[in-house]
């Protein structure tokens, strides 16, 4: 992970010396070589992915990409949307998200909980089906992707339920999904609060240009509230759909997904044919983008 970047570019080299230095161990030789268990560790994952989106994300300012009008991100990806804004310094989210990933693999023992994706439905629909099937146990959406992909989680027993009522109630596809934790529910309230008092230690700068944050889908601008839309993300569902739709009505006709994979250019193209669409993962990809 990021090896690509790190061999063509001398801001992306940077930016994973600064993470090594900043956790006290080398990062870089996981995302590189490591053992892919360890890396799927998510006290190492996030940290992984947040050194790699912002290597990419420097190296492409480096080469000539024009400064953002408006950010957004993923769970995990809101870190290094707003490190990408200045308002969080790399080095403290870095070591705050590996925290992040350690309270929230704690949280919740193996097994416990699940996720499952539900395909084809509407969140409304979702929102009944996961309220029928909770029978006093958590279970709700977790991330709202697209208009027909709705991530939900919860006690492992009830997203079984959800998914044989999400069928039910027509649903293309219901799919358990590999995760180490049940991630945005209810379930990660212990996490959330660990996590509080490591946020409001945080420093938080002025914002170079706007987020668009995942509990409320809203444009924020004000340092001062950061800390507290990053704790309630913890056990908040990501509503990424209305992030998209809001981006658009704010005037965004161009997303250009930064880090690792393309996930999020696929469901901005589910969400909106009506825009363009990329990605910068590697210096193909972002060759491309600058051309």
């Amino acid at each position: 992970m990021g090896k690509d970047l790190f061999d063509n570019f001398a801001a992306a080299r940077e930016v994973f010396k600064e993470a090594d230095e900043a956790l006290d161990f080398k990062l870089s030789e996981l995302c590189f070589s490591g053992d892919e268990a360890d890396l799927q560790l998510t006290a190492n994952t996030q940290p992984a992915i947040l050194t790699a989106s912002i290597a990419a994300y420097r190296a492409a300012r480096s080469e000539g990409l024009a400064r953002p009008d408006f950010v957004a991100g993923h769970s995990l990806g809101e870190y290094s949307a707003l490190v990408a804004a200045g308002v969080l310094d790399f080095a403290d989210a870095v070591r705050t998200v590996r925290k992040r990933g350690t309270y929230m693999q704690d949280a919740v023992p193996i097994g416990v909980g699940a996720m499952a994706a539900i395909l084809g439905l509407d969140v409304p629909t979702v929102e009944a089906g996961c309220e029928e099937a909770a029978q006093g146990e958590v279970c709700s959406p977790a991330n709202i992707n697209s208009p027909s992909q709705i991530v939900i989680a919860g006690d492992s027993a009830a997203i079984d339920r959800a998914c044989e009522i999400m069928k039910e109630k027509g649903a293309k596809r219901s799919i358990r999904l590999n995760v180490s934790a049940p991630f945005h529910c209810a379930l990660m309230m212990p996490a959330q609060e660990k996590l509080a008092d490591d946020l409001d230690g945080l420093n938080y700068a002025a914002f170079k240009f706007s987020i668009f944050h995942n509990v409320d889908a809203g444009e924020n601008i004000d340092p001062t509230v950061v800390a507290g839309k990053l704790t309630s993300q913890v056990s908040s569902s990501v509503r990424w759909l209305a992030s998209v739709e809001n981006m658009i009505r704010a005037g965004v006709d161009r997303f250009i997904e930064i880090g690792p994979g393309k996930v999020l250019t696929g469901l901005v193209r589910q969400i909106s044919r009506d825009v363009t669409y990329a990605n910068i993962e590697n210096s193909q990809s972002l060759k491309e983008v600058l051309q």
